[in-house]
């Protein structure tokens, strides 16, 4: 499943994109190719979640409006990650409404494996995974949870990014994540599988 998600990781990962974005607002075209080396794997495997294969395609347009947009953003390297994964979701969302399908949840190939999940008890439901695997299993989630553990563990948000991001309560994406995480963790035989705030999990969705 890739690199494991241990917080100093996670956080030099963060600093570096966060570098990367400052330099790229004041027009170094380098950063900015560094910034979209960082975030496009993870912005990938989430929009082939939701669109499959056009999720290149989404992806292009997405960026496009990144790129627009990037002297208004503010926030730091975590805070890039969840702004570019709301306009990538929006994105897809039109692209689907324009084929009037409903969300699918397809293939997330490689990208899935190649990223840190931002904490190793997701590694513990994951960690285990085949290509083939994962993409069967988490197509076999319900949407809420599989959307977000697409956003915990594929782009690597925290609960309140990804709740941004969903439009929804911080506690509503906590439980969706650990349910999503459970049950695959149920069907991969992993004992103790937890979110980074269990005692939200009571909490309605």
């Amino acid at each position: 499943m890739g690199q494991r998600g241990e917080p100093g990781r996670v956080q030099a990962y963060d600093g570096e994109l966060g570098a990367a974005v400052a330099r790229a607002q004041e027009g170094d075209e380098t950063a900015f190719a560094i910034a979209y080396r960082l975030v496009q794997p993870g912005l990938l495997g989430y929009l082939r979640g939701l669109v499959g294969n056009d999720a290149e395609d989404v992806a292009s347009d997405a960026w496009l409006e990144i790129a627009r947009g990037l002297r208004r953003f503010r926030g730091d390297g975590a805070g890039f990650r969840g702004w570019t994964a709301t306009i990538a979701r929006h994105r897809a969302l039109d692209h689907l409404r324009r084929q009037k399908t409903r969300p699918q949840l397809a293939a997330l190939e490689q990208d899935l494996l190649d990223l840190p999940g931002p904490h190793s008890t997701h590694d513990q439901a994951l960690e285990t995974l085949s290509t083939e695997a994962a993409l069967a299993l988490v197509r076999g989630l319900p949407r809420d949870q599989a959307e977000a553990v697409l956003l915990r563990v594929v782009v690597g948000l925290d609960g309140p990014a990804a709740a941004r991001v969903l439009g929804k309560r911080p506690g509503a994406v906590r439980t969706a994540t650990y349910r999503g995480l459970k049950r695959l963790a149920r069907q991969l035989g992993v004992d103790g599988v937890t979110d980074d705030a269990p005692r939200t999990l009571g909490e309605s969705t």
